[in-house]
């Protein structure tokens, strides 16, 4: 077997040295600085833009059932009412006006109207439209004849 031996041949050709008159260099060099630093401040605009966009606002207290919120008249509306029904059922317990059964049964439809409430706020961010605001108060009106009719019977 003959031994067979690859031959490379050098086919580097001359590269060309671009010439260019005095100062065109120096130009250049400046516009193409220009170039990256205004593409680099673009890029940080854009993507600043962007997280502020994305941000999430800080988190704010819970308007909910007991929990006041000057930004929420309608919820303060029925968070007071609620207040003001359990304070008359706490003087019927203490007087003696209502039995511990009459005030258990009221307590119990008042946890249902907070749990409606909270219901209703969840779906709107922590607000009550007006025939939620409207409807709760149905409720509260009808927990209010009760309250009074159990105390004075």
């Amino acid at each position: 077997m003959t031994e067979t031996r690859a031959t490379f041949v050098n086919l580097s050709l001359p590269v060309p040295q671009l010439t260019f008159p005095a100062g065109v260099q120096d130009t250049m060099k400046a516009k193409l600085t220009k170039s990256l630093l205004a593409l680099a401040a673009g890029t940080l605009m854009f993507v600043g833009a962007s997280a502020a966009q994305t941000a999430t606002p800080p988190p704010t207290p819970e308007a909910g059932p007991g929990v006041v919120d000057p930004n929420h008249p309608r919820v303060n509306e029925v968070n007071n009412r609620e207040q003001r029904q359990q304070d008359r059922i706490a003087n019927g317990i203490k007087n003696g006006s209502m039995s511990p059964q009459e005030a258990a049964s009221v307590e119990k439809r008042e946890a249902d109207v907070q749990k409606q409430e909270q219901r209703d706020m969840a779906r709107h961010g922590g607000h009550l439209t007006k025939s939620e605001q409207r409807r709760l108060n149905d409720r509260e009106n009808k927990i209010s004849r009760t309250i009074h009719k159990d105390k004075h019977n």
